[in-house]
């Protein structure tokens, strides 16, 4: 087999020229061709024994990328310590291992720092080429393909996170306090708590992207607030991360046991997002938290405000709790600054936003101040209200007349849409399917409840894109939707306490009855 520096030798004359600043995927696959044939590789037969299928990774991965990530995999102690991470699907071994390889050779190290290399990204990359070449052998010793996922938090949360911190501000103070409690505590539960749009779920992701720690996002409108849904997706995480040994089926305390034993000195936050979103029946912990923790074990938690009732997080007395309330007076005067610092941010990346305030003759300063006060201190207010004024939605409205607070912005809507007439019925239909499903729906179930076109129904979903989410099933290959922020879901509810509300809401019942009834005969 050929030596790994002769692969990288020959991929490196194929560097892209500094102008190439787009290289189309058609193009890297013209090079990966020329390079196995330089190499006297064919590039349609691989050979299946793990130096051949490493050898083909090499090139498959390597093309176009920085000559100090290739002097890292051409080196055989680094393929050695690939394949034993492989063959034992324990990813982050890999990550590991590689970390202090690094850091023993100075020369790599330095030429890796100032690539500006995304290391964990790198590594994860090749993980997932050399399954891909892998797969094309055909050879059973290559399975099962382990998940190379090298992120500490699973997929299905990576676009959640990258939304709640596009453009992410302030907070400092909350954070200041989360800190304080983990590192004076040896061990326990802080929680933050807000009503909805107080940015809660920013502050939690924020703090995942800062720590990259184990999380989970209870989201009540795609039906993932379950605690074995909870359980599963912690438990995979904590295997993963570090390598722990007969904890398939493990419950959480064992888990966190288990954890923290290989914590060696260190500590360990789990992040859990809106535990008041939380199914579960019974009295005990929501998501059947511990009332007792191990030592260097910690829970961030965020909730609304709750009563002695809904709490249901009792503690033991040797287990911590702290909590930060931002309804509390004491932090409105804070949480207004951050909300400005918000808005100064968005008229910075939004030209039309700006166009619309000059056309109005108001000066920046005066637009950030009454827009904070219209806020409320709410976020998801001016998530919602900015992006509304800079397409133009409010171009009828002065700045006085803009709505007060999160429910009148979603009342002000619901009229300006036409939502109370009568010619559109179906369409509130719609958004009422979204409601009563309770977990996220296609558009061809949607059409079939209503016994309407595809089309339409479509027609209706682009309309409220705002509120909600679609999301690609990639096993069916559909996109399935749900309501984007639960303070909308409870708005939509609220409308069946009016004559009208109860009428369709009663329709929408019967009309996903008879559908429920018809799959199952």
């Amino acid at each position: 087999m050929i030596e790994f520096a002769a692969i990288t030798s020959v991929i490196s004359k194929y560097a892209p020229q500094a102008s190439q600043l787009i290289i189309k995927q058609a193009q890297k696959n013209e090079v990966v061709i020329k390079i196995l044939q330089e190499l006297k590789l064919n590039p349609t037969q691989i050979p299946d024994d793990i130096d051949g299928v490493y050898a083909y990774t090499l090139v498959k991965y390597g093309v176009f990328k920085p000559e100090a990530i290739l002097n890292l995999f051409r080196e055989k102690v680094v393929k050695d310590y690939f394949w034993n991470a492989y063959s034992n699907s324990v990813p982050f071994q890999f990550v590991e291992n590689t970390k202090k390889f690094i850091n023993q050779n100075n020369a790599l190290k330095t030429q890796i720092i100032t690539a500006k290399i995304n290391f964990l990204a790198e590594l994860e990359e090749f993980g997932e080429a050399f399954i891909a070449v892998a797969k094309q052998t055909k050879n059973s010793k290559y399975q099962p393909y382990p998940d190379w996922n090298l992120d500490v938090y699973p997929k299905e949360f990576k676009a959640l996170i990258f939304e709640k911190t596009r453009l992410f501000c302030g907070r400092d103070f909350v954070f200041k306090a989360i800190q304080k409690f983990f590192t004076t505590q040896p061990k326990g539960y802080f929680t933050v708590i807000g009503d909805a749009g107080m940015g809660k779920s920013a502050i939690a992701a924020k703090y995942i992207l800062a720590t990259k720690f184990p999380c989970y996002f209870n989201v009540f409108a795609e039906g993932r607030n379950k605690p074995e849904q909870f359980l599963a997706s912690i438990r995979q995480q904590l295997i993963k991360r570090y390598s722990l040994q007969n904890a398939d089926n493990a419950d959480l305390r064992t888990l966190l046991q288990k954890t923290s034993e290989e914590l060696k000195g260190q500590k360990l936050a789990i992040i859990v997002d809106a535990l008041d979103e939380v199914e579960q029946e019974g009295n005990g912990n929501l998501l059947d938290l511990p009332q007792n923790l191990p030592d260097g074990i910690y829970f961030l938690l965020t909730r609304r405000p709750y009563n002695q009732e809904t709490k249901r997080l009792t503690l033991s007395p040797d287990t911590p709790g702290d909590e930060l309330d931002l309804t509390k007076s004491d932090y409105s005067a804070l949480s207004q600054e951050d909300v400005k610092e918000y808005i100064h941010l968005f008229l910075q990346n939004d030209y039309k936003l700006r166009t619309w305030i000059q056309e109005r003759n108001i000066s920046e300063d005066n637009f950030t101040q009454e827009i904070a006060l219209k806020s409320e201190n709410n976020f998801i207010y001016l998530r919602y209200l900015l992006p509304g004024i800079s397409e133009g939605k409010y171009n009828d409205l002065t700045l006085k007349g803009l709505p007060q607070g999160l429910q009148d912005y979603y009342t002000t809507h619901w009229h300006r849409m036409g939502m109370d007439k009568e010619s559109n019925e179906k369409k509130v239909k719609t958004l009422y399917i979204l409601v009563e499903r309770g977990e996220p729906i296609s558009l061809n179930m949607i059409a079939e409840i209503l016994d309407e076109d595809e089309y339409e129904v479509k027609s209706v979903l682009n309309d409220w894109i705002e509120y909600v989410t679609p999301k690609v099933n990639p096993d069916e290959e559909k996109i399935y939707y749900s309501i984007y922020h639960r303070s909308f879901l409870e708005f939509l509810k609220g409308q069946d306490k009016l004559g009208k509300g109860r009428k369709l809401f009663r329709e929408v019942n019967q009309s996903m009855a008879n559908y429920m009834l018809k799959e199952i005969l």
